[in-house]
């Protein structure tokens, strides 16, 4: 029952060329920054990653993409980081856009086992009707589009069906977490933890503080332990600032 590894490095060892992550944070909240960073000194590549956001440059899945171990990621917004960009546009990155409420239901749905839903978010748009590029081919054009997604009335309004996302691990940050691997998540770091914590097949969760058993009241665990094969204690992580404004 005890989950603790003792280094991060450790804890991502069996993290395979190919691999797929699901990874928590919103902009640099709540981002498993200690656990990117080992798998960046494993070396690991040709990573398939969900994420709500790919980082910036040198921060959170930045650092991953910068050093080119990523080959596909599934993302609501990208819009701040240069590298993703670039990437992209020289068909170096494979990109899946998906709407950011969409993306934290299919791994939400991946962690209780539901294989697919119908959603309305979508419709009307090339999200449902296809056509989306995936991969550009460094000339301009298109190399490979999404396709188009099934959709049905229900109550005479149209959904379009959205598959759910399970991988091979995840990695998350937690503000508390006991050795059995429950976890407790601080304000706006909760953001896409939970859902990545239950996508993975082997959940890896860093967190600020260890707690022993019985110490986390039960009501204010956001993920039960089973949802978590490993745990790393990291001690006070501090949050950078993605667009700092100022005036005279």
């Amino acid at each position: 029952m005890d989950k603790v590894i003792a280094t991060a490095v450790e804890a991502v060892a069996d993290i395979q060329d190919g691999a797929s992550l699901a990874v928590g944070g919103f902009g640099l909240v709540g981002v498993p920054q200690v656990l990117i960073d080992a798998v960046l000194a494993h070396g690991a590549t040709d990573l398939e990653v969900v994420s709500n956001n790919c980082g910036t440059a040198g921060v959170g899945l930045g650092v991953l993409l910068d050093a080119h171990r990523i080959r596909r990621t599934t993302s609501s917004y990208v819009g701040s980081n240069a590298e993703f960009a670039r990437q992209f546009l020289a068909g170096e990155l494979e990109v899946e856009l998906t709407p950011q409420g969409t993306l934290a239901e299919r791994m939400r749905a991946g962690g209780a086992g539901i294989p697919a839903f119908f959603t309305p978010a979508g419709v009307g748009t090339q999200v449902a009707d296809g056509g989306l590029p995936l991969r550009y081919d460094g000339d301009g054009g298109i190399a490979l589009a999404s396709p188009a997604k099934e959709t049905r009335f229900f109550g005479g309004v149209p959904y379009v069906l959205e598959h759910a996302i399970v991988t091979d691990f995840a990695l998350v940050h937690a503000w508390k977490g006991d050795r059995h691997g429950n976890l407790v998540y601080r304000r706006s770091a909760r953001n896409f933890n939970p859902p990545a914590a239950t996508a993975g097949r082997i959940t890896i969760a860093q967190v600020e503080q260890l707690a022993e058993p019985g110490e986390l009241d039960p009501d204010e665990v956001h993920t039960p332990g089973i949802h978590v094969q490993r745990v790393v204690h990291v001690g006070t992580v501090e949050v950078g600032i993605e667009n700092r404004t100022v005036r005279a």
